[in-house]
């Protein structure tokens, strides 16, 4: 009769415990609580003095709960060190000499789909009881995959975050090209932007001040994602005001350098060139900053010119140690080809990259092409190249054609 009593209160014991631990998973209670919960009930309702509750985190099992045990046990075990044999029921762990689970009574490893989750390591409160291991590991499991299924929940929510800023980022860029082109008598225009994800560095403008005057650009920002695409945002803001005011180029490249400098502390950069061009004086004026060369390629020419005079890159140094505004006068029919390093560096399937000189041989022989063909002509010279090797960076070709 005692015996059956005592089975009868085990049983209403592992009830109240089930119940209490499936109400706060319901509840959606935070992970903290349903540890606290678990392990509550382990101490009071079922007998249990000590317990070390460890449970799967990306190649490890991290230790969630430990009560009662007074050695030294890892906070976290590599899953290289636990040893499964299934065929004998045993578990074997290969720690260090300094970590041991020689206090403790027993252990129980918990599965999910043959995927171990937790292992569960136990030592009685009364001796002369049994522990009821079927149901104290059902109880773990309820409470493991609980876990799982919130740091599932967790990872969702995140991506579903970073999807949204992706989408914002993306459309902040989006809003930063200009929305066409000119096609006309005297300046045509042809970009190919290939981002190498869906929020890339690179940027390209192109404002006609004037009937006479015209402002051309090519950037690209250090680092990925909304943050850069916000920081070139304020970049081209900061720009465009600019080029409204009567400020000449040194100016203008100066003031772009000390706003960012100031936003950014001098952690993130900037390779920017800066062209500006009047079709009344046929002159060309520009500001290369620590950018790829664009090729100036004059129609009849054996090869195109490099135009390197400027400065160094934006936002590293409060002030420029120097700046040189590069000229080109008496152009008449000529080309201009803007690219960042993302087409450089594109590679082929041997991991040789396409190089500064191929593009350089390749505007010596087509730069003074219809810039809708010279992109055609590019576009399948770089795939031959690449045989579909993804990009590493995002790859601009801004090409201006002046008649």
């Amino acid at each position: 009769m005692i015996k059956e009593t005592h089975k009868f209160q085990r049983k209403e014991l592992q009830l109240k415990s089930l119940l209490e631990i499936t109400q706060a998973i319901n509840e959606n209670q935070s992970e903290a609580v349903l540890l606290n919960i678990f392990k509550f009930t382990c101490l009071v309702h079922l007998n249990i003095k000590a317990l070390i509750l460890y449970v799967a985190k990306e190649g490890a099992f991290e230790n969630k709960i430990s009560h009662g045990v007074k050695g030294n046990v890892p906070k976290l075990i590599s899953t290289d060190q636990v040893l499964d044999e299934k065929s004998t029921g045993e578990l074997r762990l290969e720690l260090e000499e300094q970590y041991s689970f020689a206090e403790l009574e027993t252990y129980l490893p918990v599965y999910h789909k043959d995927k171990m989750l937790a292992i569960l390591f136990l030592k009685r409160k009364d001796l002369s009881l049994d522990l009821d291991l079927n149901f104290t590991q059902a109880l773990t499991n309820i409470l493991v995959v609980a876990l799982e299924n919130k740091r599932f929940a967790r990872k969702q929510l995140e991506q579903e975050i970073l999807n949204r800023e992706v989408a914002i980022a993306s459309q902040v860029q989006q809003m930063l090209f200009p929305a066409e082109l000119p096609i006309d008598k005297e300046l045509k225009a042809k970009v190919t932007y290939l981002p190498h994800s869906m929020v890339g560095g690179d940027y390209y403008d192109l404002i006609r001040k004037s009937k006479d005057e015209v402002y051309f650009c090519i950037a690209d920002v250090s680092g990925k994602g909304i943050s850069a695409a916000l920081l070139m945002s304020n970049f081209q803001a900061a720009l465009r005001t600019l080029l409204r005011s009567d400020a000449d180029l040194e100016m203008v490249v100066k003031q772009l350098n000390y706003t960012l400098f100031e936003n950014t502390n001098g952690e993130r950069f900037i390779t920017f060139f800066l062209g500006y061009f009047n079709f009344k004086t046929r002159e060309l004026s520009y500001v290369n900053a620590g950018h790829n060369p664009p090729l100036l390629y004059r129609e009849g020419a054996d090869k195109g010119e490099n135009l390197d005079a400027g400065t160094t890159i934006l936002g590293a140094f409060d002030e420029l140690p120097f700046l040189e505004i590069g000229k080109r006068e008496g152009l008449n029919n000529f080309s201009l080809h803007l690219y960042t390093d993302g087409l450089t560096e594109a590679m082929n399937p041997t991991g040789e990259e396409f190089g500064e000189e191929r593009l350089e041989k390749f505007v010596s022989k087509n730069g003074g092409l219809d810039p809708d063909d010279f992109h055609r002509k590019f576009l399948k010279k770089i795939n031959s190249f690449s045989k579909n090797v993804p990009l590493r960076d995002d790859l601009t070709l801004l090409s201006l054609k002046f008649q």
